[in-house]
């Protein structure tokens, strides 16, 4: 499933986010010192080995779905999509790639409506919004519970609070969520045709295609969960750094 390529864009990723959190948190002042540790925060051995793990280990709850995953991505439709999805992920980390992508979409939906239906079957086949929604609360959460350690919030912020906030995020999360994914599945399948994206989709239906994704989400929880603690963390001493 050319785990190696999905792990150095979400690597990528997560390195760009990084420059985000200086900019918004401690612009300017992170330096050499911030971008090692991010870097380091993002080591694609361990996230790999992380994510690896976690999918043998969900993968082992339904072992019949195995021999069809493989059977699909191991076909040359299933390769393609899988090359499409890396290379549309990647290209996005530009922000003007993915604006260009957001004004894509809104030409198709206001254009071509069966492919946007498709493309909508698609989301909801993946569980796209709702899984992704979840797993970013769950990484903000652990955001929070690594700032909390590294004694950002004095100790005055309780967990509970912490949920409380975090939930208080979620309809923002879930625009965001909205405003990104449908522009990327736009450009990622673009170079599809109907009946391709139609073979996925029923593939993604079938119940080796539901436990797959469930299983891939639950993986990528145990690699982000623990990164943005880490990430959480390493604010906390950030901000306490430049306090003294």
């Amino acid at each position: 499933m050319r785990i190696g390529e999905i792990i150095e864009v979400l690597r990528d990723e997560g390195i760009e986010y990084g420059r985000t959190l200086e900019t918004d948190m401690f612009p300017g002042a992170g330096g050499p010192g911030w971008s090692a540790a991010v870097e380091q925060i993002y080591d694609p051995a361990r996230m790999k080995q992380a994510f690896e793990d976690g999918l043998v280990r969900e993968l082992a709850r339904a072992p019949d779905g195995i021999a069809p995953m493989e059977s699909f991505f191991g076909s040359e439709l299933g390769q393609k999509v899988l090359r499409l999805e890396i290379e549309a992920r990647r290209a996005l980390i530009n922000d003007a790639a993915e604006e260009a992508a957001k004004l894509a979409w809104e030409d198709m939906s206001g254009a071509d409506e069966g492919r946007v239906a498709l493309l909508e079957r698609f989301a909801v086949a993946n569980d796209l919004v709702e899984s992704n929604v979840m797993g970013a609360l769950n990484a903000n959460l652990a955001f929070y519970k690594g700032m909390a350690e590294g004694g950002a919030f004095g100790g005055e912020m309780t967990e509970d609070q912490m949920l409380a906030d975090v939930w208080g995020q979620e309809a923002e999360v879930r625009q965001q969520v909205s405003d990104w994914l449908f522009p990327y599945l736009a450009l990622a399948y673009a170079p599809l045709t109907d009946d391709e994206l139609d073979a996925y989709i029923a593939y993604s239906e079938s119940p080796a295609g539901q436990q797959l994704n469930a299983a891939l989400f639950a993986a990528f929880d145990g690699v982000f969960s623990p990164v943005s603690k880490a990430l959480g963390l390493a604010v906390a001493r950030e901000l306490q750094g430049q306090d003294i």
